[in-house]
Protein backbone atom coordinates (compact mmCIF):
# COMPACT_ATOMS: atom_id res chain seq x y z
CA UNK A 1 0.00 0.00 0.00
CA UNK A 2 1.19 3.42 -1.09
CA UNK A 3 1.83 6.42 1.69
CA UNK A 4 2.67 9.73 2.19
CA UNK A 5 6.44 8.86 1.78
CA UNK A 6 5.63 8.36 -1.78
CA UNK A 7 4.07 11.94 -2.60
CA UNK A 8 6.15 14.92 -3.05
CA UNK A 9 3.53 16.43 -0.68
CA UNK A 10 4.98 17.89 2.24
CA UNK A 11 8.63 17.74 0.97
CA UNK A 12 10.56 20.35 1.02
CA UNK A 13 13.46 22.27 -1.22
CA UNK A 14 16.41 24.24 -0.62
CA UNK A 15 18.07 26.70 -2.27
CA UNK A 16 17.66 28.39 -5.44
CA UNK A 17 16.43 25.90 -8.10
CA UNK A 18 14.70 28.64 -10.64
CA UNK A 19 18.42 29.69 -11.34
CA UNK A 20 18.29 25.72 -13.07
CA UNK A 21 15.57 25.18 -14.75
CA UNK A 22 15.19 28.77 -16.38
CA UNK A 23 18.28 27.89 -18.68
CA UNK A 24 17.56 24.59 -19.09
CA UNK A 25 17.40 23.32 -22.61
CA UNK A 26 14.96 20.27 -23.77
CA UNK A 27 18.12 17.48 -23.69
CA UNK A 28 18.82 18.60 -20.15
CA UNK A 29 15.09 18.06 -19.49
CA UNK A 30 15.45 14.61 -21.05
CA UNK A 31 18.59 13.70 -19.32
CA UNK A 32 16.85 14.85 -15.86
CA UNK A 33 13.47 12.86 -16.60
CA UNK A 34 15.68 9.59 -17.50
CA UNK A 35 18.08 10.01 -14.18
CA UNK A 36 14.73 10.57 -12.91
CA UNK A 37 12.82 7.19 -13.80
CA UNK A 38 13.24 4.31 -15.90
CA UNK A 39 10.72 5.32 -18.44
CA UNK A 40 9.53 8.55 -18.92
CA UNK A 41 6.53 9.48 -21.28
CA UNK A 42 5.04 13.20 -22.04
CA UNK A 43 1.72 13.74 -22.43
CA UNK A 44 -0.46 16.45 -23.12
CA UNK A 45 -3.50 17.52 -21.27
CA UNK A 46 -5.59 15.03 -22.94
CA UNK A 47 -3.62 12.05 -21.79
CA UNK A 48 -2.33 11.02 -25.56
CA UNK A 49 1.46 10.42 -25.10
CA UNK A 50 3.80 12.52 -27.51
CA UNK A 51 6.93 11.60 -26.60
CA UNK A 52 8.71 9.23 -24.05
CA UNK A 53 12.16 7.89 -23.06
CA UNK A 54 12.96 4.50 -22.09
CA UNK A 55 15.43 1.25 -22.14
CA UNK A 56 14.48 -0.79 -25.64
CA UNK A 57 15.08 -3.79 -24.31
CA UNK A 58 13.09 -3.31 -21.02
CA UNK A 59 10.17 -1.41 -22.66
CA UNK A 60 10.46 -2.49 -26.58
CA UNK A 61 6.70 -1.42 -27.30
CA UNK A 62 7.42 2.14 -26.33
CA UNK A 63 7.70 3.94 -29.88
CA UNK A 64 4.72 2.36 -30.90
CA UNK A 65 2.76 4.06 -27.56
CA UNK A 66 4.09 7.41 -29.49
CA UNK A 67 0.11 9.10 -30.41
CA UNK A 68 -1.78 6.82 -28.31
CA UNK A 69 -3.79 8.31 -25.48
CA UNK A 70 -2.14 6.85 -22.35
CA UNK A 71 -4.91 4.64 -21.00
CA UNK A 72 -4.77 2.52 -24.22
CA UNK A 73 -1.54 1.04 -23.44
CA UNK A 74 -2.37 0.01 -19.89
CA UNK A 75 -4.37 -3.29 -19.01
CA UNK A 76 -8.18 -2.70 -17.82
CA UNK A 77 -7.72 -2.72 -14.00
CA UNK A 78 -4.77 0.09 -14.63
CA UNK A 79 -7.25 2.25 -16.17
CA UNK A 80 -8.70 3.67 -13.35
CA UNK A 81 -5.25 4.81 -11.71
CA UNK A 82 -4.14 6.56 -15.41
CA UNK A 83 -7.40 8.43 -15.32
CA UNK A 84 -6.88 9.16 -11.20
CA UNK A 85 -3.28 10.47 -12.04
CA UNK A 86 -4.17 12.77 -14.78
CA UNK A 87 -7.56 14.18 -13.06
CA UNK A 88 -5.26 15.52 -10.26
CA UNK A 89 -2.66 16.91 -12.82
CA UNK A 90 -5.58 18.77 -14.06
CA UNK A 91 -6.68 19.51 -10.64
CA UNK A 92 -3.48 20.75 -9.06
CA UNK A 93 -3.80 18.32 -6.33
CA UNK A 94 -0.81 16.78 -4.98
CA UNK A 95 0.78 13.78 -6.88
CA UNK A 96 1.25 10.17 -5.51
CA UNK A 97 2.85 6.93 -7.14
CA UNK A 98 0.60 4.65 -8.59
CA UNK A 99 1.63 1.50 -10.55
CA UNK A 100 0.02 0.74 -13.17
CA UNK A 101 0.48 -2.58 -15.81
CA UNK A 102 1.36 -2.59 -19.29
CA UNK A 103 0.23 -5.41 -21.38
CA UNK A 104 3.58 -7.25 -22.69
CA UNK A 105 3.86 -10.35 -24.70
CA UNK A 106 4.65 -12.97 -21.87
CA UNK A 107 3.50 -11.00 -18.83
CA UNK A 108 2.42 -7.27 -17.51
CA UNK A 109 4.88 -5.16 -17.49
CA UNK A 110 4.61 -3.30 -13.57
CA UNK A 111 5.55 0.40 -13.63
CA UNK A 112 5.05 3.18 -10.73
CA UNK A 113 4.08 6.84 -12.28
CA UNK A 114 4.45 10.15 -10.77
CA UNK A 115 3.08 13.29 -12.57
CA UNK A 116 5.14 16.02 -12.79
CA UNK A 117 3.59 19.16 -14.67
CA UNK A 118 5.01 22.55 -15.95
CA UNK A 119 3.65 25.93 -15.64
CA UNK A 120 2.71 27.68 -18.87
CA UNK A 121 2.70 24.72 -20.55
CA UNK A 122 -0.21 22.24 -21.45
CA UNK A 123 1.94 19.11 -21.44
CA UNK A 124 3.06 16.92 -18.21
CA UNK A 125 5.89 14.60 -17.65
CA UNK A 126 5.18 10.97 -16.29
CA UNK A 127 8.25 9.50 -14.71
CA UNK A 128 8.26 5.96 -14.25
CA UNK A 129 10.05 2.94 -12.27
CA UNK A 130 10.14 -0.10 -13.35
CA UNK A 131 9.15 -2.45 -10.27
CA UNK A 132 9.44 -5.95 -12.28
CA UNK A 133 12.83 -6.88 -10.17
CA UNK A 134 10.97 -5.86 -7.14
CA UNK A 135 8.23 -7.53 -7.60
CA UNK A 136 10.62 -10.69 -8.49
CA UNK A 137 11.95 -9.92 -5.08
CA UNK A 138 8.66 -9.76 -3.28
CA UNK A 139 7.50 -13.48 -5.56
CA UNK A 140 10.60 -14.74 -3.95
CA UNK A 141 10.13 -13.71 -0.40
CA UNK A 142 6.50 -14.87 -0.64
CA UNK A 143 7.71 -18.17 -1.76
CA UNK A 144 10.36 -18.28 0.89
CA UNK A 145 8.04 -16.99 3.09
CA UNK A 146 5.25 -20.58 2.13
CA UNK A 147 8.23 -22.87 2.19
CA UNK A 148 9.23 -21.66 6.03
CA UNK A 149 5.58 -22.07 7.05
CA UNK A 150 5.43 -25.38 4.87
CA UNK A 151 8.62 -26.25 7.25
CA UNK A 152 7.51 -25.49 10.42
CA UNK A 153 4.39 -26.95 10.09
CA UNK A 154 6.02 -30.23 9.10
CA UNK A 155 8.34 -29.84 12.23
CA UNK A 156 5.66 -29.43 14.49
CA UNK A 157 3.45 -32.69 12.78
CA UNK A 158 6.84 -34.85 12.98
CA UNK A 159 7.54 -33.30 16.60
CA UNK A 160 3.91 -34.11 17.73
CA UNK A 161 3.82 -38.01 16.37
CA UNK A 162 7.68 -38.23 17.91
CA UNK A 163 6.63 -36.95 21.19
CA UNK A 164 2.98 -39.45 21.09
CA UNK A 165 5.30 -42.11 20.27
CA UNK A 166 7.97 -40.93 23.52
CA UNK A 167 4.57 -40.92 25.33
CA UNK A 168 3.12 -44.35 24.49
CA UNK A 169 6.00 -46.83 23.83
CA UNK A 170 6.24 -49.30 26.47
CA UNK A 171 9.67 -49.32 26.70
CA UNK A 172 11.26 -46.81 29.63
CA UNK A 173 13.33 -44.20 27.72
CA UNK A 174 15.21 -41.18 29.18
CA UNK A 175 16.86 -38.34 27.66
CA UNK A 176 20.13 -37.32 29.65
CA UNK A 177 21.71 -34.32 29.24
CA UNK A 178 25.72 -35.61 27.79
CA UNK A 179 27.73 -33.39 30.36
CA UNK A 180 25.79 -33.16 33.45
CA UNK A 181 24.16 -36.45 33.32
CA UNK A 182 20.69 -35.04 34.90
CA UNK A 183 17.22 -36.40 33.26
CA UNK A 184 15.76 -34.00 30.76
CA UNK A 185 13.05 -35.54 29.66
CA UNK A 186 11.43 -39.21 30.69
CA UNK A 187 8.02 -41.05 29.59
CA UNK A 188 5.55 -42.49 31.23
CA UNK A 189 7.28 -45.90 30.80
CA UNK A 190 10.14 -44.57 32.84
CA UNK A 191 8.39 -43.40 35.49
CA UNK A 192 6.20 -46.57 35.98
CA UNK A 193 9.44 -48.80 35.84
CA UNK A 194 11.52 -46.62 38.00
CA UNK A 195 8.44 -46.12 40.71
CA UNK A 196 8.28 -42.62 40.19
CA UNK A 197 5.28 -40.24 40.09
CA UNK A 198 4.80 -37.87 36.79
CA UNK A 199 7.66 -34.89 36.36
CA UNK A 200 9.43 -36.62 39.39
CA UNK A 201 12.73 -37.67 37.23
CA UNK A 202 13.34 -34.32 35.48
CA UNK A 203 16.33 -32.51 36.63
CA UNK A 204 17.45 -35.25 38.78
CA UNK A 205 20.88 -37.16 38.59
CA UNK A 206 20.60 -40.32 36.70
CA UNK A 207 23.04 -42.05 38.69
CA UNK A 208 21.23 -41.19 42.07
CA UNK A 209 18.85 -44.03 40.64
CA UNK A 210 21.09 -47.02 40.91
CA UNK A 211 22.97 -48.53 43.06
CA UNK A 212 26.19 -46.85 44.92
CA UNK A 213 28.32 -49.85 44.33
CA UNK A 214 27.07 -49.37 40.09
CA UNK A 215 27.83 -45.91 39.74
CA UNK A 216 30.92 -45.75 38.46
CA UNK A 217 30.43 -48.43 35.91
CA UNK A 218 27.05 -46.78 34.85
CA UNK A 219 29.17 -43.23 34.61
CA UNK A 220 31.66 -45.27 32.42
CA UNK A 221 29.34 -46.57 30.14
CA UNK A 222 27.57 -43.18 29.77
CA UNK A 223 30.77 -41.37 29.03
CA UNK A 224 31.25 -44.38 26.09
CA UNK A 225 28.24 -43.75 24.82
CA UNK A 226 28.39 -40.41 24.48
CA UNK A 227 32.01 -40.99 22.35
CA UNK A 228 30.87 -44.02 20.75
CA UNK A 229 28.45 -45.21 18.43
CA UNK A 230 28.13 -48.69 19.42
CA UNK A 231 28.93 -49.97 23.21
CA UNK A 232 27.24 -53.10 24.70
CA UNK A 233 24.56 -52.76 26.95
CA UNK A 234 25.31 -52.07 30.92
CA UNK A 235 23.21 -54.51 33.36
CA UNK A 236 22.82 -52.33 36.37
CA UNK A 237 20.70 -52.63 39.71
CA UNK A 238 18.27 -49.89 40.93
CA UNK A 239 19.09 -48.17 44.43
CA UNK A 240 17.20 -50.06 46.56
CA UNK A 241 18.44 -53.58 44.41
CA UNK A 242 14.78 -54.66 43.89
CA UNK A 243 15.01 -54.54 40.77
CA UNK A 244 18.19 -55.28 37.74
CA UNK A 245 17.91 -53.05 34.78
CA UNK A 246 19.69 -53.53 31.07
CA UNK A 247 20.51 -50.11 29.75
CA UNK A 248 21.15 -49.33 26.02
CA UNK A 249 22.47 -45.66 25.58
CA UNK A 250 22.84 -43.86 22.04
CA UNK A 251 23.95 -40.52 21.62
CA UNK A 252 22.80 -37.39 19.57
CA UNK A 253 23.23 -33.48 19.53
CA UNK A 254 20.29 -30.97 19.32
CA UNK A 255 21.25 -27.28 19.25
CA UNK A 256 24.92 -27.34 20.07
CA UNK A 257 24.43 -29.77 22.87
CA UNK A 258 25.32 -33.35 23.23
CA UNK A 259 22.20 -35.92 24.75
CA UNK A 260 22.17 -39.47 25.53
CA UNK A 261 19.16 -41.63 24.65
CA UNK A 262 18.87 -44.03 27.65
CA UNK A 263 16.43 -46.85 26.89
CA UNK A 264 15.54 -49.23 30.20
CA UNK A 265 14.50 -52.97 30.38
CA UNK A 266 13.84 -54.80 33.36
CA UNK A 267 15.45 -58.16 33.67
CA UNK A 268 13.55 -60.82 33.56
CA UNK A 269 14.35 -63.13 36.09
CA UNK A 270 12.70 -67.19 36.53
CA UNK A 271 12.95 -67.07 39.94
CA UNK A 272 14.52 -63.77 41.12
CA UNK A 273 17.70 -64.94 41.69
CA UNK A 274 19.99 -66.29 38.75
CA UNK A 275 18.52 -63.89 35.87
CA UNK A 276 21.53 -61.65 35.85
CA UNK A 277 24.23 -63.70 37.40
CA UNK A 278 23.54 -66.21 34.18
CA UNK A 279 23.69 -63.17 32.15
CA UNK A 280 26.82 -61.90 33.67
CA UNK A 281 28.57 -65.85 33.13
CA UNK A 282 27.57 -65.59 29.53
CA UNK A 283 28.84 -62.50 28.58
CA UNK A 284 32.03 -63.31 30.09
CA UNK A 285 32.44 -66.53 28.49
CA UNK A 286 35.84 -67.46 26.71
CA UNK A 287 34.02 -69.35 23.17
CA UNK A 288 31.94 -67.44 21.29
CA UNK A 289 27.81 -67.58 22.58
CA UNK A 290 24.90 -66.51 20.14
CA UNK A 291 20.97 -66.91 21.03
CA UNK A 292 18.73 -67.15 17.62
CA UNK A 293 14.90 -67.78 17.43
CA UNK A 294 13.49 -70.94 15.30
CA UNK A 295 14.16 -69.09 12.05
CA UNK A 296 17.51 -68.61 13.20
CA UNK A 297 17.59 -64.67 13.44
CA UNK A 298 20.24 -63.71 16.33
CA UNK A 299 18.42 -62.68 19.42
CA UNK A 300 21.14 -61.70 21.65
CA UNK A 301 25.48 -62.68 21.37
CA UNK A 302 28.12 -62.03 24.03
CA UNK A 303 31.05 -60.50 22.74
CA UNK A 304 33.38 -63.14 22.20
CA UNK A 305 31.11 -63.73 19.51
CA UNK A 306 30.77 -60.64 17.76
CA UNK A 307 34.96 -60.91 17.30
CA UNK A 308 34.58 -63.80 15.90
CA UNK A 309 32.59 -62.96 12.51
CA UNK A 310 34.21 -59.37 12.76
CA UNK A 311 30.78 -57.32 14.21
CA UNK A 312 31.80 -53.78 15.46
CA UNK A 313 29.16 -54.65 17.91
CA UNK A 314 26.75 -57.12 19.58
CA UNK A 315 23.74 -54.89 18.70
CA UNK A 316 24.84 -54.56 15.21
CA UNK A 317 24.32 -58.51 15.30
CA UNK A 318 20.64 -58.35 16.51
CA UNK A 319 17.52 -59.14 14.50
CA UNK A 320 20.80 -60.82 11.36
CA UNK A 321 20.30 -64.24 10.17
CA UNK A 322 23.08 -66.38 11.51
CA UNK A 323 23.55 -68.23 8.02
CA UNK A 324 24.88 -64.75 7.12
CA UNK A 325 27.85 -65.59 9.78
CA UNK A 326 28.49 -69.05 10.29
CA UNK A 327 28.50 -72.12 7.96
CA UNK A 328 28.71 -72.87 4.41
CA UNK A 329 25.06 -71.77 2.76
CA UNK A 330 22.44 -74.22 2.50
CA UNK A 331 25.05 -76.77 4.48
CA UNK A 332 26.50 -76.58 7.71
CA UNK A 333 23.08 -74.92 9.33
CA UNK A 334 20.19 -77.29 7.93
CA UNK A 335 22.69 -80.10 9.35
CA UNK A 336 22.77 -78.34 12.95
CA UNK A 337 19.23 -78.35 12.69
CA UNK A 338 18.52 -81.65 11.76
CA UNK A 339 20.52 -83.03 14.61
CA UNK A 340 19.05 -80.64 16.99
CA UNK A 341 15.50 -82.22 15.50
CA UNK A 342 16.57 -85.56 15.93
CA UNK A 343 18.36 -85.85 19.27
CA UNK A 344 17.53 -82.24 20.62
CA UNK A 345 21.62 -81.79 20.55
CA UNK A 346 24.13 -81.38 18.40
CA UNK A 347 28.03 -81.90 19.28
CA UNK A 348 31.37 -80.65 18.02
CA UNK A 349 29.94 -79.49 14.07
CA UNK A 350 32.99 -78.58 11.96
CA UNK A 351 32.00 -75.29 9.98
CA UNK A 352 33.47 -72.05 9.27
CA UNK A 353 32.69 -68.65 9.90
CA UNK A 354 32.93 -65.53 7.58
CA UNK A 355 33.08 -67.97 4.47
CA UNK A 356 32.62 -65.55 1.12
CA UNK A 357 33.07 -66.27 -2.78
CA UNK A 358 36.38 -65.68 -2.12
CA UNK A 359 37.14 -66.96 1.02
CA UNK A 360 36.38 -70.73 2.59
CA UNK A 361 35.78 -68.87 5.93
CA UNK A 362 37.78 -69.23 9.43
CA UNK A 363 37.14 -73.11 10.47
CA UNK A 364 35.17 -73.64 14.15
CA UNK A 365 33.58 -76.37 15.74
CA UNK A 366 30.46 -75.52 17.57
CA UNK A 367 27.90 -77.54 19.73
CA UNK A 368 24.13 -76.68 19.69
CA UNK A 369 20.75 -77.10 21.57
CA UNK A 370 17.41 -75.93 21.70
CA UNK A 371 14.69 -75.32 23.66
CA UNK A 372 11.20 -77.55 24.25
CA UNK A 373 9.02 -74.52 23.06
CA UNK A 374 6.80 -74.71 20.33
CA UNK A 375 9.17 -72.32 18.02
CA UNK A 376 12.32 -73.19 20.09
CA UNK A 377 15.15 -70.82 20.44
CA UNK A 378 18.86 -72.12 19.63
CA UNK A 379 21.83 -72.01 21.69
CA UNK A 380 25.33 -72.09 19.96
CA UNK A 381 28.69 -72.26 21.58
CA UNK A 382 31.49 -71.93 18.57
CA UNK A 383 35.32 -72.51 19.28
CA UNK A 384 38.02 -71.64 16.66
CA UNK A 385 40.23 -74.72 15.77
CA UNK A 386 42.59 -75.73 13.40
CA UNK A 387 42.21 -79.06 11.03
CA UNK A 388 41.07 -81.70 13.11
CA UNK A 389 42.10 -84.70 10.98
CA UNK A 390 45.68 -85.80 12.55
CA UNK A 391 48.87 -86.82 10.29
CA UNK A 392 47.96 -90.24 9.14
CA UNK A 393 50.75 -92.30 8.96
CA UNK A 394 52.53 -93.75 5.71
CA UNK A 395 52.31 -97.44 6.84
CA UNK A 396 50.18 -100.26 5.27
CA UNK A 397 49.40 -102.41 8.13
CA UNK A 398 48.48 -99.05 9.66
CA UNK A 399 45.38 -98.26 7.52
CA UNK A 400 42.40 -99.60 9.74
CA UNK A 401 43.68 -97.14 12.11
CA UNK A 402 43.43 -94.06 9.57
CA UNK A 403 39.73 -95.46 8.64
CA UNK A 404 38.83 -95.26 12.08
CA UNK A 405 40.25 -91.77 12.25
CA UNK A 406 38.18 -90.70 9.40
CA UNK A 407 34.97 -92.32 10.56
CA UNK A 408 35.10 -90.42 13.63
CA UNK A 409 34.81 -87.14 11.80
CA UNK A 410 30.87 -88.49 10.80
CA UNK A 411 29.00 -85.92 12.74
CA UNK A 412 31.35 -83.60 12.98
CA UNK A 413 32.04 -82.23 9.47
CA UNK A 414 30.10 -82.79 6.34
CA UNK A 415 30.11 -85.62 4.18
CA UNK A 416 31.77 -83.65 0.75
CA UNK A 417 34.57 -82.42 3.72
CA UNK A 418 34.97 -86.82 5.10
CA UNK A 419 35.01 -87.89 1.20
CA UNK A 420 38.08 -85.42 0.70
CA UNK A 421 39.58 -86.14 3.30
CA UNK A 422 39.40 -89.63 2.21
CA UNK A 423 40.25 -89.01 -1.52
CA UNK A 424 43.57 -87.39 -0.29
CA UNK A 425 44.39 -90.28 2.36
CA UNK A 426 43.88 -92.63 0.07
CA UNK A 427 45.82 -91.41 -3.00
CA UNK A 428 49.00 -90.66 -0.98
CA UNK A 429 48.86 -94.08 0.61
CA UNK A 430 48.77 -95.70 -3.22
CA UNK A 431 51.75 -93.28 -3.71
CA UNK A 432 53.75 -94.50 -1.26
CA UNK A 433 52.98 -97.97 -1.98
CA UNK A 434 54.09 -97.49 -5.73
CA UNK A 435 57.46 -96.02 -4.78
CA UNK A 436 58.18 -98.56 -2.08
CA UNK A 437 57.03 -101.27 -5.01
CA UNK A 438 59.68 -99.46 -7.37
CA UNK A 439 62.14 -98.88 -4.93
CA UNK A 440 61.42 -95.13 -5.06
CA UNK A 441 62.01 -95.44 -9.09
CA UNK A 442 59.53 -92.54 -9.58
CA UNK A 443 59.18 -93.12 -13.90
CA UNK A 444 58.46 -97.06 -12.58
CA UNK A 445 56.36 -95.99 -10.02
CA UNK A 446 54.14 -93.04 -12.28
CA UNK A 447 54.02 -96.05 -14.39
CA UNK A 448 52.37 -98.61 -12.49
CA UNK A 449 50.00 -95.86 -11.02
CA UNK A 450 49.14 -95.02 -14.93
CA UNK A 451 50.20 -91.16 -14.45
CA UNK A 452 52.68 -89.11 -16.57
CA UNK A 453 56.21 -88.00 -14.80
CA UNK A 454 55.01 -84.63 -14.14
CA UNK A 455 51.20 -85.65 -12.48
CA UNK A 456 53.05 -87.60 -10.06
CA UNK A 457 55.35 -84.77 -9.56
CA UNK A 458 52.61 -82.86 -8.87
CA UNK A 459 50.64 -84.74 -6.25
CA UNK A 460 54.36 -86.06 -4.55
CA UNK A 461 54.59 -82.22 -3.68
CA UNK A 462 50.82 -81.37 -2.76
CA UNK A 463 51.04 -84.61 -0.06
CA UNK A 464 54.86 -83.66 1.23
CA UNK A 465 56.55 -86.48 -0.36
CA UNK A 466 59.31 -84.90 -2.19
CA UNK A 467 60.09 -82.07 -4.30
CA UNK A 468 58.78 -81.24 -8.30
CA UNK A 469 62.61 -82.15 -9.65
CA UNK A 470 62.68 -85.75 -11.06
CA UNK A 471 65.52 -88.56 -10.12
CA UNK A 472 67.88 -89.26 -12.60
CA UNK A 473 66.04 -92.84 -14.27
Amino acid sequence: MLTRKHSIEGKLHFGDFAGIFDDSDPEAAAKLALIGGDISLVLDNQGVIVGGSGDPEQFPELENWIGRDWVDVVTIESKPKVMELMGAMREGRPQRWRQVNHPGDDADLPVRYALVGFQNSDRCLALGRDMREEGGLQQRFLQAQQALERDYMRLRQAENRYRHLFDTVSEAVLVVEGETFRIREANPAAHRLLKASAGDLQGSKLSGLFARSSRDALIGFLGSAASSSSISPLHIALADESTELTLKATSFRQRGKQYLLVRMLAEERADGAVALPVLSVVERMPDAFVLADSKMVIVTANAEFAELVGAASVDHLLGQSLADYIGRPGIDLELVKGQLAKHGVARNVSTVVGATDGFEGEPVELSAVQTDEENPHLGLVIRPVGRRIRDLPSATNELPRSVEQLTELVGRMSLKDIVRESTDLIERLCIEAALAHTSDNRASAAEILGLSRQSLYSKLHRHGLGNLVSDSD
